[in-house]
């Protein structure tokens, strides 16, 4: 079934226990419920809204029957494919969309994690396809729309963990004098103390995660209640949260990292990191895969999780955006599945939008107007836009209309 250039979608959303309850206002449940044009469900947390082809969070064509097998994104975009992906996309990544893009509302930590590089994704697919439902890798990027918290990659200098927190060191057995041994080789360190930490039996894990909580605590007191380490504060956070849990001690072996609206942070594969409260929009390649392994009721696969790390350590780069014009601000990691855009249209303004060789997905933030003279938008809309689609942003509301727009790396044509 033919349609045109641009097609408006509705979109799934995952009620994931670390979500924002339905009783408490969210970017997910708000944007969400006016997408799918439904009350907000006030007794399910509301964790992700999803927006492109993944079959774990189907997208449907919103001018068509929802029981049409035509009427999803998935099966549009693989119906015309030249069309809506552009030749050069096509060729490169196949005829499906390469992103997938999302909104984040995190009331609770997310768990240690980390996505498998392709060839590791095709075999865990093979092996355990319940648990990894696609063979395709998971680079993705998180800007945040509020203040967001996360712990990414590793930190600098692995002793520095052992030396601020000793259970640490009763965990694990090891001794500075080893770490002192593979001064030289920092990543080796690093393998050998979080593998360590991470493999420990479970009753070991909480006598000496209860142990370093009862001292944080008593510390605490002893300064009439003011802790200034934000790692003893995250530590207890997450205790809190997950009590007796590994990954509470990930909280001194991780960068812990602050986003200020406008900021961005990418994961390439192979790199452990978890999300921790705030709000975010997300891009990455089209793939749910996760290898967890802590901070999470969900099942685990430590030994690969760690066996498949970078060990790559110090923090991670923010991006802050690059002004394309006066309407477009640009994030670019260094992947070719995505990056995003974020565009602006001021009262009473008309903004043309950068041309991408390869599809897009446009979501409304605020404000409402129309795409192309012809298609109507306001909060909430998710349009789908064929590759190579001129557009033109009209705003017709009485404030700012905003849109976060997911698509191809520029770099890939």
């Amino acid at each position: 079934m033919k349609r045109g250039a641009l097609v408006q979608l509705k979109c799934a959303i995952q009620h994931y226990d670390w979500g924002v309850s339905g009783q408490t206002p969210s970017a997910v449940a708000e944007l969400g419920s006016l997408n799918r044009e439904e009350k907000i469900d006030e007794e399910k947390p509301h964790a992700e809204l999803w927006m492109g082809t993944h079959l774990s969070g189907l997208n449907v064509i919103k001018e068509t029957d929802s029981s049409d097998s035509s009427s999803s994104l998935k099966q549009h975009v693989e119906a015309n494919a030249k069309e809506t992906l552009g030749e050069k996309c096509l060729k490169r990544f196949g005829n499906d969309l390469p992103f997938l893009l999302k909104v984040l509302s995190v009331a609770k930590a997310l768990s240690i994690q980390a996505h498998p590089d392709k060839q590791l994704a095709e075999k865990l697919h093979e092996e355990k396809p319940h648990m990894y439902k696609d063979a395709n890798h998971k680079p993705e990027m998180a800007l945040a729309v509020t203040e967001f918290e996360a712990m990414s990659g590793f930190i600098s200098e692995p002793k520095e963990a052992l030396e601020k927190c000793p259970e640490l060191k009763l965990l694990t057995g090891i001794r500075l004098e080893e770490m002192d041994a593979m001064k030289e080789d920092k990543k080796a360190q690093m393998k050998y103390l979080f593998t360590k930490v991470m493999l420990a039996e479970k009753e070991e894990v909480a006598k000496h995660v209860r142990a370093l909580v009862k001292r944080l605590k008593e510390e605490a007191e002893g300064k009439g209640g003011n802790d200034d380490d934000e790692r003893d504060r995250l530590a207890l956070r997450l205790n809190g949260q997950y009590p007796d849990d590994v990954g509470v001690m990930c909280a001194y072996l991780l960068n812990y990292i602050k986003l200020q609206p406008g900021e961005a942070v990418y994961m390439a594969a192979n790199e452990p990191h978890a999300y921790l409260d705030g709000e975010c929009v997300e891009v990455m390649a089209t793939s749910d895969n996760v290898v967890r392994a802590g901070l999470t009721p969900k099942a685990r696969d430590t030994e690969i999780l760690c066996d498949m790390l970078t060990y790559k350590l110090g923090k991670p780069e923010v991006l802050t955006g690059d002004v394309i014009d006066k309407n477009t601000k640009r994030y670019s990691p260094p992947f070719d599945e995505f990056e995003l855009e974020v565009i602006s249209c001021s009262k009473n303004e008309t903004a043309e939008l950068t041309v991408s060789q390869g599809p897009s997905i446009l979501l409304v933030k605020n404000g409402k107007g129309t795409l192309n003279d012809d298609v109507r938008i306001e909060k909430g809309s998710v349009v789908f836009a064929n590759a190579n689609e001129k557009m033109t942003l009209t705003n017709s509301d009485d404030g700012e209309v905003s849109i976060y727009r997911a698509q191809v790396n520029t770099r890939v044509f």
